[in-house]
This record gives structure tokens, sequence and C-alpha cells, in this order.
């Protein structure tokens, strides 16, 4: 080759300042993971030295420093208007004629290695030499052309990709970032197509984008070519792969989540304007996954491999071949956001309320607000104020001089891998992105608060709501005299309470992730072909993804599970069974179908009476079966099972029989059986509650109430609550001492701890094993006991 063209298979990691950052890794790869499996287009690229020689013919350099020289890029109008004028010059300028003959040979030499050559399409990828560089994401920022036909058009595709390293949001990120703007070189990659148009396409990191949770591989994924997704013009679906479960050799997948993908990126045919077009995605199409279980871990794999070469969390797109199902790499860049953050946890946490008038996917955990000013148009991006809240269809990196103004951003569509998402995250502001509707729910000028500190799920609230942030160093923590655990309900927050020091989870509620990720009655679904129409076409899109209704409930809550068992393993978790009352189950569709109307649901037709009663034993075994999986199949056997509102000692025998018949029989697999203490006569008789489990669960809010008779949800009697009461005490130490007795474990899951540190310190002195908190509270909690315990010591 020359010094105007290199072979992708000739590179390396070395030749960053040769051909940029994107074609260097691509040449890595193919040099050194090919063997391995990882599979990446060949191709060739042009070099750092075309490009300057050619901004040296008739003094083009010259002009565009003069400028730039002259650009404040911080004056969005005269941006506007130097970039295009930049960008026009470069396209006008004719290649060198060096240049010109060195690309016509290297594209001559693969087109020969290609079948049916003359048919062949390509793309053309830029790859600039200071880009994808770990302290910085030139993500998006240059172009990519795709589907281009013909060496006359691959020239042509080659004049766009140097000109669009004048893009506006690319000059303006290189001023922001401190890098001169002739420092930048650009190399374009010409590789042949991977036919995505006919499959599928997206993004994947190696690393949870949000917490930074380096166990888990998170891939996004749509229908067509990746540019919709990179964009954010589409809301994918997502999925999470537990990297030590899938490097042994079980089951991986943790997450599953369907994206509308309304739209869909396609060839355009032959003679059109432009070679690729836009199209509405076919319904059938929307509301399935548009990978396969089998995708999803083989991406995983390569992506795993690729991050062990480089040794470090790394940005992945990938894309189906529609001709031969293969998948491929296209780009592999560091991880610039996550991978930096050190031993500090942020915390944001809301403290007003107010209406939700938009919801989406979160970027960032952090919750920003101001005044509302939507944005129809980049063109009208200039009207976008410091502290103000930007709400606009689709964001993309062109936006980004005005992006690190706002309190936050508020997009229709895009995903949590998107380039704009990419930018959000560096910037440091919150993001909530593929709302669908937020544009014609928020009203420009009106006073909104965007939450991303609530989960995968993004909340825009009206108003300006309170909302507190700590920063929390996580230095060496102090000794204490107990297991601190955590109270984990929501299975979307669990990659970023894994931060926080633990000694995993003492409570986490089915009941929770029935709630929010089935949301269906467990009967309907089992029930489905004797539902009323109007009930079938309710739930028939929710489930449209997963091969029978049944399969769904039992799918879904196994997600919700191994998400927390694998966050917090190889620490315990403890999952509760769910102890929904017969009117909570009545809110879900079809609810009220099947519950009965109790006087008092709380002392009704709840937990382990549910569990061995006819009527519900179907209910039960989909969550055993959903335990299984999770244990059996995945092999996350630090899941430990603890059954709630165990009334009797008959009731105490016929669970765990149940538990038993369903092949989830403790001692087996490591399998240990928690019993919820939470009834006064849990205490009386601890010891022969104790014969049938491995210990106990203290839940301090129902034995409060039930040993003092308050209901906990009446205001009349609220005063009177307090888990302090002697009498509660009373009841408390007769469990704690059985199961030390008995050399059982004994925790505390109830709120007690985490309102009244010395409640946690009186539990430490009768012995308890574990105190399980809500994560907001184990810092301060843990604190406290290590300071007075060292006072007293």
């Amino acid at each position: 080759m020359t010094d105007y063209v290199r072979w992708l298979s000739d590179l390396g990691m070395n030749d960053v300042g040769v051909v940029g950052g994107k074609n260097a890794s691509l040449g890595e790869m193919i040099q050194h993971l090919t063997q391995l499996g990882v599979l990446v287009p060949g191709g060739f690229a042009t070099t750092a030295q075309a490009y300057r020689d050619f901004l040296a013919v008739d003094d083009l350099a010259e002009r565009i420093a003069a400028e730039l020289d002259a650009l404040d890029v911080d004056d969005i109008a005269a941006l506007s208007a130097a970039g295009p004028r930049i960008r026009g010059w470069i396209i006008e300028q004719p290649f060198q004629p060096e240049l010109d003959q060195a690309i016509e040979q290297a594209y001559a030499a693969l087109a020969e290695n290609i079948e049916n050559a003359a048919d062949a399409t390509w793309a053309v990828r830029s790859s600039a030499t200071a880009e994808d560089l770990p302290d910085a994401s030139f993500a998006g920022q240059q172009e990519t052309f795709l589907n281009i036909h013909g060496i006359d058009n691959v020239k042509r595709a080659i004049k766009e990709v140097f000109a669009s390293l004048y893009n506006d949001r690319a000059i303006s990120y290189r001023v922001h970032k401190g890098f001169t703007h002739a420092d930048v070189a650009l190399s374009a990659g010409i590789q042949r197509m991977v036919r995505s148009d006919l499959a599928a396409s997206g993004v994947m990191f190696t690393l949870d984008t949000e917490s930074g949770f380096n166990d888990a591989v998170f891939i996004t994924a749509s229908v067509g070519l990746g540019e919709m997704v990179v964009q954010g013009a589409v809301n994918p679906d997502e999925f999470y792969v537990h990297k030590p479960t899938l490097a042994a050799g079980r089951p991986a997948i943790l997450r599953r989540t369907v994206g509308d993908k309304a739209m869909r990126m396609v060839f355009a045919e032959p003679g059109s304007r432009e070679p690729v077009r836009t199209e509405q995605t076919p319904m059938a199409e929307r509301q399935q996954f548009s990978i396969s279980d089998a995708e999803i871990e083989a991406l995983a794999k390569q992506a795993v491999l690729i991050e062990q070469h480089y040794q470090r969390p790394m940005d992945i797109e990938w894309a189906k071949d529609g001709l031969d199902g293969k998948l491929y790499i296209v780009q592999a860049r560091p991880e610039t956001v996550q991978s930096r953050s050190g031993q500090v946890v942020e915390r944001y946490r809301l403290q007003g309320s107010g209406p939700v008038l938009a919801t989406g996917r979160s970027i960032g955990g952090r919750i920003g607000a101001g005044k509302a000013r939507v944005v129809d148009s980049i063109r009208d991006m200039d009207q976008v104020q410091a502290g103000d809240v930007l709400i606009t269809d689709m964001t993309d990196p062109d936006w980004e001089p005005v992006m690190k103004r706002a309190a936050a951003i508020v997009t229709n569509r895009g995903g949590r891998t998107c380039h704009a998402a990419i930018i959000a995250r560096e910037l440091g502001v919150p993001a909530v992105v593929g709302c669908n509707d937020a544009t014609d729910k928020i009203a420009d000028g009106q006073a909104v608060t965007v939450s991303c500190a609530e989960g995968d799920t993004g909340y825009i609230y009206d108003g300006e709501l309170a909302f507190e942030h700590k920063v929390i160093e996580l230095e060496k923590m102090p000794e204490v005299p107990v297991k601190v655990m955590m109270n984990v309900g929501n299975p979307e927050r669990a990659f970023g309470f894994a931060s926080i020091p633990n000694a995993g989870v003492g409570l986490a509620r089915l009941e929770f992730i029935i709630n929010n990720s089935i949301g269906i009655h467990p009967k309907a679904l089992l029930e489905f072909d004797q539902l009323p129409d109007d009930l079938k076409a309710e739930i028939t899109p929710r489930i449209a993804a997963y091969p029978s209704p049944r399969e769904f409930f039992v799918m879904r809550l196994a997600e919700g599970i191994a998400t927390l068992a694998a966050t917090f393993a190889p620490n315990p978790v403890i999952i509760r069974m769910s102890d929904f009352k017969s009117n909570e189950y009545a809110n879900l569709v079809a609810g009220p179908r099947y519950e009965p109307e109790e006087e008092n649901p709380m002392i009704g037709f709840r937990g382990a009476g549910r569990y061995v009663s006819d009527s519900f034993k179907a209910c039960f075994e989909m969550e055993c079966e959903a335990l299984k999986v999770v244990r059996n199949e995945m092999g996350l056997t630090n899941l430990q099972i603890m059954i709630p509102f165990v009334r009797t000692l008959n009731q105490a025998k016929a669970v765990t029989e149940a538990l038993a018949e369903q092949g989830l029989k403790r001692g087996e697999n490591g399998l240990k059986l928690i019993m919820m203490c939470e009834i006064p006569s849990n205490a009386v008789l601890a010891e022969q509650f104790l014969e049938y489990f491995d210990g106990f669960s203290i839940g301090s809010n129902d034995m409060t109430q039930l040993t003092l008779g308050i209901d906990r949800d009446s205001s009349l009697v609220a005063a009177d609550f307090d888990e302090r009461d002697p009498a509660v005490k009373a009841m408390l130490s007769m469990a704690i001492q059985a199961c030390r007795k008995q050399g059982k474990y004994v925790g505390i899951c109830g709120q007690g701890p985490s309102d009244h540190a010395d409640f946690a310190d009186w539990l430490v002195k009768e012995g308890i094993e574990s105190v399980s908190l809500n994560p907001d509270t184990v810092i301060d909690t843990w604190l406290y006991l290590a300071e007075h315990m060292e006072k007293k010591g």
C-alpha cells in the first residue's frame, strides 16, 4: 500500500496517528481477535497524511484556520454559518492525483475478493486521529455513509467524511475539550456493507452505562441499519448479560426490554437520490425482540473478548448480516464516562412530589429542574438558556453546544446508547430519552423536574421539586459488629446500589417485580384463552415478545430475580416470595376478576396461606419455576428464599413441602429457606418454626403492627407506632435468642433500623446477625454503628 492508503488488516493500535482511533481499532481486532471468533469486515483506510496533503492544496488549511480563529463557538448563529462554509470548501476541493489513484487501486483490489463485486455496496466511515481516547468521546461527530455503490460514489463519500471533521458539533466539542483543530486529522475507512438492513444492529457496552457496574454487558438492538440506534432516532430493545454466568457456560441473560423500534433504516431502491431511507417498522416486528437469546449471548461473548484484549471497558457497534446470518463488529472504542469513576458514590434523591408529565429511559442517575424549553428544530436551539430543560423530539451530537447549558434533556426518541446519551453522560447532564410524547405533554416555559435517580425509568414531573444531592467518599469503611445488607425492591436500581458497601440483599420483594415488570394477575396469564376479548386486547401487546402467557410471567420474574442475584453475588440475596394482599392483587390487570373483597386485607389472604391454597397453587408454581431458572439453570445459588406471613406451624410444614415438590428442597444445591418473622406467633413459637427453616428475617413493620394492635396505615394512631416499644422488643428478643440458640441465621429487614440508628444498636447488642437497610441509609447507619462501637470500646 501507499502513504495514502493502508489495509485494515495491516493496522493496529500503534497506528492511531496514521488512520485514527476507529480504523486502528478495527485493524487491531482483525489481527488479534479474528481467530477467537470476533468477526470484523475487512477493508482499507485513507491515512492522516492523505488528509493533510489534501488540505495543503490551494491553502485550504490556512483558510479553515483563519475562519476558526475568528469564531466564538458559543455563538450558535456564528457557528451555524462557519461550519457549512468550511465543509463546502472541502467538498469542492479535488483530491490530489496521488490520493485519487491510491483509492482507485485499493478499491479494485478489495473488489477482486468480493463475490458479485459489481453489486457489492460499501460503508465509508470516519476515523479521527484524536478520537476514541479513554478520556474523551468523539462518538458520532463525524459522518458514516452506508450502501455506497461504485468507486465514484465511494470517493464522494470519502470527501464527505473529510468535511465532517468540521461539523458544528465537532468544532464545538474540540474547543471545549481543549483540542487544537489543526492537530486532528481524518481517515476514511472503507468496508464491505454488513446487510443489517435485512436483519438487526445496535450498540453494546462492556459495563452498565448508568452505574458503571462492570459484571454486565449492556446490548441495544433494533431492526435495520444501526444508524437509527446510534443517532437516537429509535427506542431499541435492551438486554443485560452477566459476564461471570456467561463465562461459566450457563444461560446469562439478566434482563430483556422490548423497545418500540418504530422506524428502521434500510437500503433505498437502486437509482434513488439517497442510498438509504427510513420507513415504519411493521407492528409484528416492533412487538418482538430483534435478536434471539443465542445471538444476545454470542454478542456478549464477542464484547468480553474485545474488553479482555483492550483491558478496559469498551463501547462497541455491531451488525447482523441478513444474508449470511453472522454477527459482525463494526466499531470498538473505549468507554469514556463510567470507566473514569472513582471510589465516590453520588446520590440524588427526590424530596418533593408532583404529577408525572412523561416517562422514558433515564440517563445519568441525576436530577435537574428548570423551565422547559420545547425546541422543534436544531435551527432554534439558541432559544435554550443556561438552566433550562431542553425538550425536543430527538437530540444528536449536533446539539452539544447547547446540551451543556441545559439543566436536563428530554427527548421523544432515542435509546440509552445513542450518541446524545453518551454526550449527556459525559457532560454530567441528566437526560430522559425515548419518552414518545414529551413535546406534546410538556408546555414551553413550564417549570419541570427531570429525575433520573429512580432506576431505568426517568420521570418528568410538573414543577420544580426539591431534591437532595449527596457525594459519599468510599474509602475503606470502618468495621461494624454486624453484617450490613440492603433492602432492594427495584432490580432496575440494583447495579447502582451495588457500589454501596454491603453484605448482600436482606430483602427483595417479588411483588415489586410482578407489579412493575409484569403488571398482570398471574391467573389471567394462566387462563388467557378464557379471558374476555377486551382483557385479551390489553394483555396481548405486553406478552407478544414471549413464547406464551405463562412463559412471559416466568421469564419476566426470573429476569428481575436474576438481576438482583447476579448483581450482589457471591453475597446472599434473600428473595421474599410474593406477599401481595388481595386489594393489591386487584390493582393488576384482570385482578378484580380473581380477587376477593376483604374488610382487612392486611391480615387476610396473603403470604404462605395463599401458596398452599387450591385457588393460588398454580400461581405459586410459576414463582417456583422462576426461582429454579435462576438457581438451577443460571447457577446463581447465592439466591435464598424467604416465606412471608407464616401464621401457624401447619402452614410452615405445608409450604416447605410444597416448595420441595416444586424442586426447591431445603438443603439441596445449597438452598436456604428463611422465614419472615413478623407475627407474634412466630416469636412465641420460634424454636418450633425453626424446625422448618434455616433462619429468620424479622419484619419489624408487621411485628409492631400486630404486637401493638395498630393499623400502620391509619394516621389516627400513627403516633403510637414505634418499633422500639418494649413489647415489640420483647418479641424480637425471643426470635433472636431462638436463632442464636440453634446456630441459625437471624437478620432484620424492616424499616426500623433504617429510621432509628439507636434501634439498630439495640439489635446488635441482642445478637442480630445482619441488618438490612434501605440503600440511602446504609452509609449513615454503618458509620453510626462503627462510631458507637468504637466509643464503647
